[in-house]
């Protein structure tokens, strides 16, 4: 028997988020250290099994109360069949047949949740590979993200940008630029211009999370959408600036200006901060790093930061600084 594993890795947002989902400009990074994994096999029936982020069974309310605080509703069941769903109404829009096998799939992941690492649109990446695979149809790469945020979009309802689907799809450090006149169409799906950068050109940089303490990316995004949509211009201008940034970003790469780079990373948080009522435990995660001398944003939407140091003595300072405030500081490896 034939067994199909995939993976697809969490991310981190290294410049613009998050812009992305206001036709900004962002550079994302892939982050091998954590996954999702996804295994499909052919079976008698279409069997999706549960994994033990997907729990109906808790020793008390309490445990009930505390997993949903962490992993809210819904583990990664919801992610696997909406990928499904959508995967065979593309395949039929565009007259492609799919053969009468079916099959089991399964999921496991070790991507902190709810922490901005982009743990969900993983599960969904790498089910639509297994999906691509086995039924031996390839959707092309440059439309993957698209389909991947429709999933989320509109099969789920969850607010979300094409950023995390971006790097997750092409992997190592991408440039994405989705202003509207970078905008292109394909098999009835909306994609945009994506840049490869080479991963070397990369200073030392470290991710620092705290897995305790999280909240779902639709609460953190509940109302910029709405102010930016009204014209409130303090909201428009700082999109139109994380755009700038990125592009000022791409240029400390390219140039290997870790000082600028490092400098555009701090003015992209502060940038955010501007316009966002942030809880006090993530910006405490910021200002730790800044005040080992690093720089820091947020990787995503909040719980986890990114920022680049110095040295392995500065490295050691925030690990040792960050695990004081119940944080766990890593360096992410971006390629193989």
């Amino acid at each position: 028997m034939e067994i199909i594993r995939k993976r697809a890795y969490a991310r981190a947002g290294l410049l613009g988020n998050p812009s992305d989902g206001y036709n900004g400009k962002t550079i994302s990074i892939i982050v091998r250290n954590f996954w999702a994994e996804v295994v499909m096999y052919e079976w008698d029936s279409v069997d999706i099994v549960q994994s033990r982020d997907d729990r109906a069974r808790f020793r008390s309310i309490h445990d009930l109360a505390q997993d949903v605080r962490l992993h809210g509703y819904y583990g990664g069941i919801r992610l696997i069949k909406a990928t499904i769903k959508h995967f065979v109404d593309y395949c039929s829009e565009n007259n492609l047949k799919l053969h009468e096998r079916n099959f089991s799939v399964r999921y496991e992941t070790n991507i902190p949740r709810q922490v901005g690492l982009a743990g969900s649109s993983s599960i969904i990446v790498a089910t639509l590979r297994c999906l691509m695979e086995f039924y031996e149809i390839e959707i092309p790469l440059e439309l993957q993200p698209s389909f991947v945020l429709s999933i989320e979009t509109a099969e789920l309802g969850i607010s979300a940008g094409l950023q995390d689907r971006v790097i997750q799809c092409y992997e190592g450090m991408i440039y994405m630029d989705f202003d509207k006149l970078a905008e292109r169409q394909a098999n009835g799906i909306t994609f945009y211009a994506y840049e490869r950068l080479d991963p070397a050109l990369l200073p030392p940089l470290y991710i620092a999370y705290h897995n305790a303490l999280s909240e779902p990316t639709e609460a953190f995004h509940n109302d910029i959408r709405g102010r930016y949509d009204c014209g409130e211009s303090l909201v428009v201008n700082a999109m139109q600036h994380f755009a700038g940034l990125t592009i000022g970003g791409r240029d400390a790469l390219l140039h290997q200006n870790a000082a600028k780079l490092s400098a555009l990373i701090n003015e992209n948080f502060d940038t955010r901060r501007s316009i966002y009522r942030l809880p006090f435990w993530q910006v405490k995660m910021v200002e730790t790093a800044r005040n080992c001398g690093a720089s820091a944003k947020f990787a995503g939407s909040g719980g986890a930061i990114i920022g680049v140091y110095r040295d392995e003595a500065m490295f050691n300072e925030i690990r040792d600084r960050m695990a004081e405030i119940s944080s766990i500081t890593i360096k992410p490896i971006v390629t193989e």
